[in-house]
């Protein structure tokens, strides 16, 4: 029990750690320039591509401190339009706040003024995701507590562990 605990912990230092070594430092001095665009693709409740208003390539977006259901997941199809309905053709703002390990810019994502990752767990499409619960916390309880999303059966698996069980999903994308 004692091992368990002290296993638990030291994957949420890491964690932190990693996370604080991912955000430029320009983030850590709240400075990061943000960027607005319009959302051209959402390929799942976490995860869409953003076409830059000044012109630039297409940026591969991951929003910050959450974690969608994977697609082939239940409840993934439901967060993927979720996330679509708040965001696909309008226009958004990015906040970066690093990178994850595929290389997509992490970033809070608002769309008239509204959080998008705040959103999405607290509908419970998502769960937050970070250390100590993660900036969501707050709300992934109240989803929780009121069975909403992905929540409303009260056995829920956490993305990271249906990706340790079953591997990445192997389903096709759709056609843009």
């Amino acid at each position: 029990m004692v091992e368990r605990r002290v296993d638990v912990i030291r994957r949420r230092l890491f964690v932190a750690g990693w996370l604080w070594a991912s955000i430029p430092a320009a983030a850590h001095a709240g400075a990061a320039p943000r960027v607005t665009g319009t959302v051209v693709w959402v390929s799942d409740g976490d995860s869409l591509t953003l076409r830059p208003a000044d012109g630039g390539a297409p940026i591969a977006v991951r929003l910050w401190g959450i974690d969608a259901p994977e697609i082939c997941q239940p409840g993934g199809a439901e967060a993927r339009a979720a996330l679509q309905a708040l965001v696909r053709g309008r226009t958004v703002t990015l906040e970066p706040m690093g990178r994850d390990a595929h290389g997509r810019l992490l970033a809070r994502v608002r769309v008239g003024g509204v959080d998008v990752g705040e959103r999405l767990v607290r509908d419970g499409h998502a769960w937050s995701y970070g250390a100590g619960g993660g900036p969501f916390a707050a709300q992934e309880r109240t989803a929780r507590s009121m069975r909403r999303g992905v929540h409303a059966a009260g056995d829920a698996e956490r993305p990271r562990d249906f990706r340790r069980r079953h591997g990445p999903c192997r389903v096709a994308a759709p056609a843009r």
